[in-house]
This record gives C-alpha cells, structure tokens and sequence, in this order.
C-alpha cells in the first residue's frame, strides 16, 4: 500500500490530536511509520486522541503553538522528519465568529511557520503535504466544481483566513522552496469530513450522535441545506498518495490537489441525521427537531472538480454514501455502548475501506 513508503519513515503531523489528525496518525502507525506529533493541546472531550491512547503509540508529542516559529523549527531540527502532513488549524467556522484574529494568526501565521522550518531545511531530504481547505476557493456558489487553478478567496473570516494561508504556500514556494533539491512540497484542498471520533463544536454528526446516545431527537437549522458528505478516510488516502508521489519524484512538486466525495454524496442535512437514525436504531420520522435558528452566515454550495487528482494520482473516493453512513454510526455506536478498545475499532475500520479500495483497483493500494 502506498508503494510501502512510509514504513520505518520518520512522519511529523502538525495537529495531530484533532479529529482528522488522529486519523491520519493511526492509518500511518498501520502503514509502520514512526509518528510524531505537533500540537498546542487537545480541543474536545472527549476527543479520539485520547480514546485511542494516540500519545503512548506514537514516537513522542511536542505540545507547541504553531506560530511559535522558534519552537517549530526545533521540533523539525530534532525529528528531521522524512514526511511532514500540516493539519493544524483553527477549522470551525463558528469559531471564527467569536475569535477572527486567533482564526487568521493560527490559519495563517501559523502555516508560515510551518514553511519557515522547511524552508530552513538542508541537512536532509523531506517531503511535505500541506493541507488547506476547499473553502480557500473564491465561492461564486456556481455548480460547477473549483479546480486547483481556480482564485483564491473568502468573504467569511475562516475561508478568507485558508485563501490567505494558500497565498502564503504559493509566495514560499517560489521565493525559497521551489529551488531547493531535498524538499518536495504539494498542497491537498478539501472539504468538512465526517467520521467516528470528531466531537467539535457545531458538527451536524457530532450533535445527532448526542442525542441519539441519549435517546433524544436532534436539533439542526437548516434540514434543507446540502453537503457533499465524505469519510474522513476519503481525503487522508489522498494526502498519503499525494506524499507517495511527492516522495517517488513524480512530476507534481509543488502543485496543489483536490480531494472530495462523488458527486451522489451530496445530500440534505435532514436526509443524513435521518439515515444515521436508521442505523442507529431510531425512529426516523421523530429524529429531527428543525430551530431555525442560524447564529452565522456559511456558504451553501461548494463543490470540487477532482479530475487533476485522478489524472496525476490515480485517486477518487472509495465509499457510496450508504456505506459513509454505516462508518460512522457504526463508530460511535461502540464508543456510546462503552466500547473499550476504539483503536482496534478504528483499525478495522481502515482495513475494510482499503479491502474497498483494493476491488476497485485503485493504484494506491499496490
């Protein structure tokens, strides 16, 4: 899998105690890879970094605010990693709202220190995936997907705060990165994902999962509103063929690439808390109960155009939406029941989207 780059490699994920940097850092321990993480804390409880006992797995956590360049750059001189993934960020929208200078300076300050440390890189060989966001997008809500050369925007803080972060990638890049023949970089866009372990703030799932463990209907805003509904898995497997590449010397240094769902994931909000009720157990009909209330303005279309990352990746997501649905209820369902051991939980649940992966023939699994 993955041309088995990563066993036995040194890999340094920024944010790794967040929902998908936990993800991330347990596919990598499958794939052998020795993990080390960068974080300024964990943001949840409960949170899966923590279910998962992620601190004692992994090589060592160095608890440190990314726009700390100083000490960035002394994680980096100590690991001298072979992979780094950057995820950290400040990534609920709500949140932005309340605080936009603390959203702008992590998103933005943060993803230069980031840069600064491998920009400063020359004793050894490295590989870089920097993750931003789909909302980096200048979002005209047309219909038709944003493709990687598409303009850069935002008109709420946190999407102008991730186009803001992309004009960052692009100026290091070709001021100081572009030239240097031991770093290989390429950037991965892509959208809210859902998944078993995430409990922040303002996540449809992680409100319905609540109250379905209480037994109680779920309340949501807007049951109209549509998403393009991807498994965590889905983009993860695309940044670790993004780094595969990167590291085997393909063409794409340098370029960035998007990562969403099939275009028939895309359902209403109320169609998907209804769906998760049937798996869970519930009566659909009575799940829902509609507030109306919306506390701040977020785009209503949004979708990506793949094609690039099929082309040069060999790369499309694996999951229908009927199997996304039954990932994550199926997850929490156990952590609610006060199921022990989540980890083995979330292993099985990567080796069966691989098992999917692989009858679909897709190369990454080779």
């Amino acid at each position: 899998m993955f041309g088995d780059i990563y066993r036995g490699k040194k890999v340094l994920v920024t944010g790794n105690t967040g929902f998908k940097g936990s993800w991330l850092t347990t596919w990598l321990l499958r794939l052998g890879a020795k993990v080390y993480g960068l974080s300024n804390g964990v943001l949840t409880e409960p949170s899966m970094y923590r279910v998962l006992n992620l601190e004692n797995r992994i090589e060592k956590q160095f608890w440190i605010d990314i726009r700390n360049k100083d000490e960035v750059k002394r994680a980096f001189a100590e690991v001298k990693p072979d992979f780094v993934f950057h995820l950290a960020a400040q990534a609920i929208v709500s949140t932005s709202y309340k605080d936009p200078f603390d959203t702008i300076t992590t998103n933005v300050v943060g993803t230069a220190s980031i840069l600064d440390a491998i920009r400063d890189t020359v004793d050894w060989e490295m590989t870089a995936v920097i993750i931003t966001s789909d909302k980096a997008y200048d979002n005209v809500e047309w219909i038709w997907g944003y493709r990687e050369n598409d303009a850069m925007g935002g008109k709420d803080v946190y999407s102008g705060s991730k186009g803001a972060a992309e004009l960052v990638i692009k100026s290091y890049w070709h001021s100081f990165i572009k030239n240097k023949e031991n770093i290989r970089m390429g950037v991965a866009r892509a959208g809210n994902v859902i998944g078993g372990g995430d409990w922040s703030a303002d996540r449809i799932v992680v409100d319905t999962v609540k109250a379905f463990a209480e037994g109680k209907a779920v309340e949501i805003r807007s049951p109209k509103a549509t998403r393009p509904w991807q498994h965590v898995l889905e983009p993860l497997g695309g940044y670790l063929r993004l780094g595969q590449t990167l590291a085997e010397g393909k063409e794409q240094n340098g370029e960035a690439f998007n990562f969403g769902p099939r275009a028939e994931q895309t359902k209403t909000v109320k169609q998907l808390v209804e769906d998760i009720a049937r798996r869970w157990g519930m009566n659909a009909e009575n799940c829902v109960k509609v507030t109306g209330q919306v506390p701040f303005n977020e785009a209503t279309l949004l979708k990506l155009n793949c094609d690039k990352s099929l082309a040069y990746l060999g790369w499309h997501s694996t999951l229908v939406y009927r199997e996304t649905v039954e990932f994550v209820t199926d997850w929490y369902k156990k952590f609610y029941n006060g199921d022990k051991d989540l980890y083995e939980t979330t292993i099985a649940q990567i080796d069966t989207y691989v098992e999917k992966a692989i009858n679909q023939e897709l190369v990454w699994t080779e």
